[in-house]
């Protein structure tokens, strides 16, 4: 049975986006049944392209990515979460979304690289350190042997990642 994990931002435009590519692309090396998606509790409506331009330079495939709200994962057809994971930044005065249920969550807050620098090349830099940060949490995510663990142990996996 699939793992989902669902990966939670204000507006899902960057951070969430790149969490959720990451994770995808680790899962799929690794050969794990998980699957990660990303939404925001207020969605821009777009994803950074520089987001995407990060994601796409790591060979990540893009093309089916949107900004997305939290609301397509409370419908009866949604896929179940097992996971919730909070990637946003207090340090920003930003609202985490809080996700009600009986998933095991975490949160693991990154700045907004959107806030960074003010030429493209810092910005670019920005989102690429982001991207790398998020990409090496997301590769030991996807080593977690979710389908052996009750959901406090992978709370206790989850906390010392």
């Amino acid at each position: 049975m699939t793992t989902n994990i669902l990966i939670l931002c204000t507006h899902n435009s960057a951070r969430s986006v790149l969490a959720e590519g990451m994770f995808n692309h680790w899962a799929q090396e690794l050969g794990v049944d998980a699957r990660a998606y990303s939404a925001g509790s207020a969605p821009s409506g777009r994803i950074n392209p520089v987001a995407i331009e990060v994601l796409e330079n790591a060979d990540i495939d893009t093309s089916s990515y949107r900004s997305k709200s939290w609301d397509e994962f409370t419908a009866p057809d949604a896929p179940t979460m097992r996971v919730v994971i909070t990637v946003c930044d207090s340090a920003a005065q930003e609202t985490c979304p809080y996700w009600p249920g009986s998933p095991v969550q975490i949160h693991w807050g990154y700045p907004d690289p959107s806030n960074v620098g003010a030429s493209a090349d810092e910005k670019r830099d920005a989102f690429e350190s982001t991207r790398q940060a998020i990409g090496e949490r997301m590769r030991k995510l996807a080593q977690i042997p979710f389908d052996t663990l009750n959901d406090a142990q992978l709370r206790a996996a989850l906390e010392s990642i």
